[in-house]
């Protein structure tokens, strides 16, 4: 029984289980469109709905039915000859394995019908300058053997490594594509539409077919189906419920999920909004990157239900989303784009002309926003690779070599991929720990990428796409044969956490704007106060004050820490002044890259001589009396 009342909402467009009542509504400008009806057990067709005339307001058509049942049924739509797939579906009525080919019939849509207890799961609502990111690709993460997890690949494999991210220092994920989309072209693809006259199978047709040649799109970054978890990453077989799990443990341990939704040109800007909200009320999570181009973001900013929801993308105009006297309640905007991905890469390589860059970075974040800056990620080499690698190699990839990027500002530091020189592997050892310092020192949000903590290799392959093998996935064994790096990264993740001078809530401005004697920021050089920034020189003194941190955490009331950060980029070393700290005050070394500065707690003389390639930090402390 249909109720063909015409002033029925048709929103939001799709098929929804309401008030005992199933309403579809769907956008056509076909001549005749309908509805084809299945049983979802068997598959078989019960009933073709064409749709009529009075059931249209504008090109949207809607209809609401009483005799359906949701929990046995899944549905089509159909545009004359043929069938279209609900791009709004919330789950289809069958789960596909990962790269298997689907047929018209894989796309048959169900309907959420179970409920989900949130418990008390509330959002974590970290704040920029407090949050670790780490981008990871669901399956990736998990699919290697050596990753220990019961559910390799999957939403809950990587519930099941929230201890060790924890143990890490991470705070917030990054997933790339965990939506719906289709990995391996569809059989019979043309214009998005499938012959329904033909079903189950499709006739093939002629048409532009993905350019890996029938490998997978591991990645997942084209258009796809945005209102529902990606299946084929769950362990079980109701990807709904154990991605609600995975964000119900991800805030039950003060953790907070980012989903990255790619839309490319032919998704309507205006479902954009909508697609947000869904996620924010039906999955809790916490924010998202937006990749696409001329994406309405300054709007999806100013949107109140999404004004305490993460939203990342090239860049932000807070000055159009907030006006100049508006100040935020939650400054939720964080621009996340390549300026500092190379020009820090450059600066670890020993190229001239980019310290003025490297300090600019190392400071910069945003009004009103904040700003994620990251040395690797998915796309480009990995840290490993960056200091392994000065060319590309993605023969595996089967496009002779000719894709990715060709402009990746890395060093092998002598020799081309995997080596046994000993000098060679001590230097790349140094050169990545130089790396997650400059990530970790800087003052605006870092994000490290799957694996980076210690030392995980794609072979030279920046452009991963179609790798869904032990290329792309992630080799756990790296965390014993680089536990020097883990360990590392472990120590950075920590002192960063100790010293809230180094995670300010406001760009430092480099004055000493509350009289204490020293600015919150200064550069240093040979002489101290006296900075070289020169093109030719690649080495250079920065002191944070910390009385300053104060101001940097609420609540804080000791600030008695001066951080002292020589930064030498050269490969000869070079002597740095250190400024004199307040009476009573001594200048020790914390850590520093080069292996003998490890462990040094020795009174530091006020010049210091920085090794080649290398990065040494000094802390401020109380001199004992004597």
């Amino acid at each position: 029984m249909a109720d063909n009342n015409l002033r029925e909402n048709p929103y939001p467009l799709g098929a929804h289980a309401e008030g005992g009542a199933v309403r579809f509504s769907f956008a056509s400008k076909a001549a005749s469109c309908g509805i084809m009806l299945y049983d979802k057990a068997s598959g078989r067709l019960r009933q073709r709905i064409p749709f009529a005339r009075e059931d249209r307001t504008g090109y949207v058509y809607c209809r609401k039915f009483y005799d359906i049942d949701p929990k046995d049924s899944s549905y089509l739509f159909f545009e004359e000859d043929y069938l279209v797939p609900d791009e709004r579906a919330r789950v289809f009525s069958r789960k596909i394995p990962y790269g298997r080919d689907r047929e018209a019939e894989d796309l048959k849509a169900g309907f959420l019908t179970e409920g989900f207890d949130w418990g008390e799961d509330r959002p974590p609502r970290i704040p920029y300058n407090k949050v670790v990111a780490y981008c990871m690709h669901v399956r990736g993460f998990t699919k290697h053997a050596s990753s220990g997890v019961v559910h390799r690949g999957t939403f809950a494999g990587i519930a099941e490594k929230i201890p060790y991210l924890k143990e890490i220092g991470v705070t917030t994920l990054e997933l790339q594509p965990a939506y719906e989309f289709m990995e391996i072209p569809m059989r019979g693809e043309c214009r998005g539409y499938y012959p329904y006259m033909a079903e189950p199978g499709v006739v093939d047709c002629p048409g532009k077919r993905d350019r890996s040649g029938g490998k997978p799109n591991y990645w997942g970054y084209k258009k796809g189906f945005y209102y529902m978890p990606k299946a084929a990453y769950a362990a079980s077989d109701n990807a709904s419920a154990e991605f609600k799990e995975l964000v119900k443990a991800l805030h039950a341990n003060g953790m907070e999920l980012i989903m990255q939704f790619y839309f490319p040109v032919e998704v309507k800007r205006s479902e954009i909004p909508e697609i947000l909200r869904f996620w924010v009320l039906e999955y809790h999570v916490d924010g998202f990157h937006l990749l696409g181009e001329n994406l309405q973001t300054d709007l999806l900013a100013a949107e109140d239900l999404l004004a305490d929801t993460k939203l990342w993308y090239y860049h932000f105009d807070t000055g159009k989303i907030y006006g100049r006297e508006e100040k935020p309640l939650y400054p939720h905007a964080a621009e996340y784009n390549d300026a500092w991905y190379y020009d820090m890469r450059r600066f670890l390589k020993g190229d001239g002309g980019m310290l003025n860059g490297m300090l600019y970075h190392m400071r910069h974040i945003p009004e009103k926003a904040g700003c994620i800056h990251y040395l690797s990620n998915y796309y480009g080499f990995t840290l490993a690779d960056m200091v392994s690698y000065d060319y590309k190699h993605n023969e595996a990839n089967g496009e002779d070599n000719r894709d990715g990027s060709d402009y990746n500002c890395s060093w092998n530091c002598g020799d081309e991929g995997a080596t046994r020189r000993q000098s060679v592997r001590r230097l790349r050892m140094k050169q990545m720990k130089n790396a997650l310092c400059l990530l970790m020192l800087s003052q605006s949000t870092p994000l490290i990428f799957m694996g980076d903590e210690f030392g995980n290799s794609q072979k030279g392959n920046n452009n991963p796409y179609c790798q869904d093998n032990a290329i792309a996935w992630l080799d756990w064994g790296g965390m014993t044969k680089n536990a020097e790096l883990l360990e590392f990264w472990k120590m950075l993740a920590e002192f960063r956490r100790s010293h809230p001078i180094l995670r300010p809530e406001k760009e430092l401005r480099l004055m000493d704007y509350i009289a204490c004697g020293y600015p919150d920021l200064s550069y240093h050089g040979r002489n101290a106060w006296s900075p070289q920034t020169e093109e030719y020189y690649r080495h250079i003194g920065i002191m944070l004050c910390g009385i300053y941190e104060k101001s940097c955490e609420a609540g804080r009331e000791t600030a008695d820490t001066f951080l002292y950060l020589a930064f030498n980029m050269h490969w000869e070393s070079h002597k740095l002044a250190l400024p004199r700290l307040p009476k009573g005050m001594k200048w020790e070394t914390a850590f520093g890259t080069e292996r003998r500065e490890q462990g040094d707690r020795c009174e530091a003389e006020l010049m210091r001589s920085i090794p080649p390639r290398s990065i040494t930090v000094f802390v401020s402390s109380v001199r004992e009396e004597k």
